[in-house]
């Protein structure tokens, strides 16, 4: 973590918990970003569903170019990791999100704001595998 700052941390934290929050409260909606996608893909299931997660799709992906054009340092383009690494973990991740009902966004965010405890047990085992992960990729190098 080259560009670790305490305050972008602390101010990029609290806008993710702003953005949740308006989307819950103006719009009846959770920003679990893995329910977004699967409504903006299977559109022929519920076509009201499918146009506002397309367009917070589509914000998603365009504030991400925004920030890349502004060459903020903690987006750059050049990861470490090989393509197919990176395919995989998003499979993995896919299916993992599947199985528990959620992603971090989903279950972190939304559920831990809202005193989940079926969130809370969600994000433990998304970290504890995330440091098996990370221990894993360690050892491999």
């Amino acid at each position: 973590m080259e560009n670790f700052t305490p305050i972008s941390s602390f101010l990029g934290g609290i806008l993710i918990g702003i953005s949740s929050f308006a989307l819950l409260y103006f719009n009846g909606k959770i920003s679990g970003i893995s329910g977004i996608l699967e409504r903006g893909i299977y559109f022929w299931q519920d076509p009201k569903e499918h146009i506002w997660a397309f367009w917070f799709l589509v914000g998603l992906v365009l504030g991400g170019e925004v920030i890349l054009l502004l060459k903020y340092p903690a987006f750059s383009a050049n990861h470490p990791h090989p393509l197919w690494m990176i395919f995989v973990g998003g499979l993995l991740v896919g299916f993992g999100t599947r199985l528990g009902g959620g992603c971090t966004s989903g279950h972190g965010v939304c559920g831990l704001g809202r005193l989940s405890i079926r969130s809370l047990v969600a994000v433990l085992v998304f970290m504890f595998t995330a440091m098996v992960t990370v221990y894993l990729i360690g050892v491999m190098k």
